[in-house]
C-alpha cells in the first residue's frame, strides 16, 4: 500500500542533505521536502535556493523547519554528522557521530514516531544500529542507505568493463558498507548470462581483473574524498530512491541495511 504521507523531512544540509534534496526534487519524488539543521539559517538558504528550481522542474514544496515540521512525514532521512576525512574509515567516525544520534532519535521519536526513518549517514550500518537502540519505533522503521552506494558503483564499473549499460548489470554488494564488504558474484548477470561461466561480449572470465574492479568499488569513496573532500552525488540519488520505493511500496529488492536476528547465522548487527 502506497504511503499517503508524501512529504519527506532531511535532518542535515550538509553535502549529502542537499544532495539527497536535490535529486528528491528533481526527480518529483515526494510533494514536499523539509529540511531540518542545527544550522537553521543554513537550511533556509539551501530551501529557498531549490524552491526557485520550480519554475523548470513543476511545483514541489520545500522549506526549513524543526523537527515538530517532520510531524507528517512518511519518510525522514539522516544525514546529520561529520563527514569522512580523507584516509579515515568510516567507523574511525563512529565516536564523533554516535552522540549526534542522541539528540536525533529524541526529537524522532518526539515529533515523528510514525515515519520511516532512513540513515544515511556514515558509517551507516552501526549508525542505524545505534539508532535503532536509542529509538522506540520498531526496528523495522529504521533502515541505513547500506550497500545501495556500493552495488551501484559495482554495476556501474562491470558495465564499463564489459561494454554494457549498467542498468543491465546485475548484481550486489554485501556487508558492512565499508572495508569489509564483499561482491557476491554468484548474484551477477549481464542479459541473464553469469561472467563466471560466460563469456560476456567475448570477454573470458578474468578473476584478477574482476578483483581489481571490486577494489575499486570498495576503495571509491577514498579516491573521491582525496579529490574533492567528500562524497554526495551518487548517495543523493541512492537517498531519491530509497525514499521513492518506500513512498510507493514498489516491494523492490534492496541491498539496505536491517537488524539480521539469526538470518545468515548472524545476530544482533545491521549490515546489507
Amino acid at each position: 500500500m502506497k504511503n499517503s504521507k508524501r512529504s519527506v523531512g532531511i535532518v542535515g544540509t550538509g553535502n549529502v542533505g542537499v544532495a539527497g534534496a536535490f535529486a528528491l526534487f528533481l526527480e518529483r519524488a515526494c510533494q514536499e521536502i523539509i529540511l531540518v539543521d542545527l544550522n537553521e539559517k543554513r537550511a533556509r538558504g539551501e530551501a529557498l535556493d531549490l524552491m526557485h528550481g520550480q519554475g523548470l522542474v513543476g511545483r514541489i514544496g520545500v522549506r526549513a523547519g524543526g523537527y515538530s515540521d517532520l510531524a507528517e512525514c512518511g519518510v525522514v532521512v539522516v544525514t546529520a554528522g561529520v563527514g569522512q576525512k580523507p584516509g579515515e574509515t568510516r567507523l574511525q567516525l563512529l565516536g564523533r557521530n554516535a552522540a549526534v544520534f542522541r539528540s536525533i532519535a529524541k526529537s524522532l521519536d518526539e515529533h515523528s514516531p510514525d515515519s520511516v526513518i532512513v540513515v544515511a549517514s556514515n558509517p551507516v550500518d552501526v549508525l542505524t544500529y545505534i539508532l535503532q537502540e536509542l529509538s522506540e519505533r520498531p526496528n523495522e522503521r529504521i533502515i541505513g542507505t547500506g550497500t545501495m552506494l556500493d552495488t551501484s558503483r559495482f554495476r556501474t564499473l562491470l558495465g564499463e568493463y564489459y561494454g554494457v549499460n549498467p542498468r543491465s548489470v546485475h548484481g550486489y554488494i554485501l556487508a558492512e558498507h565499508g572495508d569489509s564488504e564483499f561482491p557476491a558474484w554468484s548474484t551477477v548477470s549481464i542479459g541473464g548470462c553469469s561472467p563466471i561461466e560466460n563469456p560476456i561480449f567475448g570477454k573470458p572470465y578474468h578473476p584478477e581483473e574482476l578483483d581489481r574492479l571490486f577494489v575499486q568499488v570498495r576503495d571509491a569513496a577514498y579516491e573521491i574524498i582525496e579529490g574533492k573532500g567528500y562524497t554526495n552525488w551518487a548517495i543523493g540519488l541512492v537517498i531519491a530512491e530509497l525514499v521513492r520505493i518506500i513512498l510507493d511500496d514498489r516491494k523492490s529488492v534492496q541491498p539496505i541495511s536491517v537488524r539480521l536476528n539469526g538470518e545468515y547465522r548472524i545476530q544482533d548487527v545491521c549490515v546489507s
